[in-house]
């Protein structure tokens, strides 16, 4: 139950004036926890694990939703 853990101290984290390196850190911790997590989830089926996918999956997204920056409209 290291990984959980982990995910719910990587949830606690400030996320605020980060740089780009540090966003891109960040995305690669979130996608390495959930499939660590995943793995869990698909031995155990536990919901409290999918609730902590689905919440890390979110700041992942918004994560690479910064990095990548909005897409420019014609």
């Amino acid at each position: 139950m290291e990984v959980i853990n982990r995910a719910l101290e990587f949830e606690q984290r400030k996320m605020k004036s980060l740089s780009t390196s540090d966003r891109v850190k960040i995305s690669r911790e979130a996608k390495q926890l959930i499939l660590d997590l995943n793995q869990i989830y698909k031995e155990h089926k536990d919901q409290k694990v999918m609730d902590i996918m689905k919440r890390l999956t979110l700041i992942k997204r918004k994560v690479e939703k910064r990095l990548k920056g909005t897409p420019l409209t014609a």
